[in-house]
């Protein structure tokens, strides 16, 4: 593919990454043709979506298929009380429009499902997941897995929050299979054992940090630079301000 030429406003827009060695032009023109599905625009898709604009990815891909309500404000940092009632796909839209209008964004305003899914999934390079439920990361880890797209996934819970990176098609440094989603969580918990968000709570600003380390992953995969949390699951405790990394493996 041939690299998507920067222009003179992009290049002024970028100036901090393209002066990064680690970036430079050629990682900014990576970022420029890369193709991002994120699936949700909740309280981790807000600063994803928002962060993945500003870096200059080409092109953003959101599902969701609800809309903009009052309880969402205080943690879905990329809606507004202007667009309570709106689509969140519309409302994410017109965000990252004022943010970037150098982004093209194509909104899917429905339910992932396994019918719908490797479809949609085929047709990006990268996938988010900012879901809030065991049944939809299920379907986007399979999806990716057999469509051969890294996956990004995270999960939070009150004061708690965890990201990972899955590249199960490929291989690791030990030539083994790196693992999947389902060597990480088998099967999902029984019902109601993991209460939900609007059960338990969340602090608004945890999803912000961790759909913040989301984006930085993201943009670590497009760019080729660092390293990714492959095999790598990294736990966030903001009460204690701590940071923790556990690592798994195929089974």
């Amino acid at each position: 593919m041939t690299a998507a030429a920067l222009t003179a406003d992009e290049i002024e827009r970028y100036a901090r990454h393209i002066v990064l060695p680690e970036v430079g032009g050629a990682g900014q023109q990576k970022l420029k043709q890369a193709r991002v599905l994120v699936i949700g625009a909740g309280g981790l898709g807000a600063p994803v979506l928002e962060y993945l604009a500003a870096a200059g990815v080409g092109t953003l891909g959101v599902i969701d298929d609800d809309t903009v309500s009052l309880s969402n404000l205080q943690r879905q940092v990329i809606h507004g009380t202007d667009t309570i009632g709106m689509l969140k796909t519309q409302s994410a839209k017109a965000a990252i429009a004022r943010i970037n209008p150098n982004i093209s964004v194509e909104t899917h305003t429905s339910r992932l499902t396994a019918e719908n899914a490797p479809a949609l999934v085929a047709k990006y390079d990268i996938v988010v997941d900012g879901s809030d439920n065991f049944e939809t990361r299920y379907v986007v880890a399979d999806a990716c897995a057999t469509q051969g797209k890294p996956l990004v996934h995270a999960a939070v819970g009150r004061f708690d929050g965890s990201v990972t990176v899955l590249k199960p098609f490929e291989n690791g440094g030990d030539g083994k299979p790196n693992p999947s989603y389902r060597d990480l969580f088998p099967e999902a918990p029984p019902p109601g054992l993991v209460p939900s968000c609007a059960e338990a709570g969340v602090l608004g600003a945890l999803t912000g940090v961790v759909g913040t380390l989301q984006a930085m992953e993201a943009i670590k995969l497009i760019t080729g630079i660092g390293e990714p949390l492959v095999g790598r699951l990294l736990l966030y405790d903001a009460l204690a301000a701590r940071f923790e990394t556990i690592r798994y493996k195929r089974r």
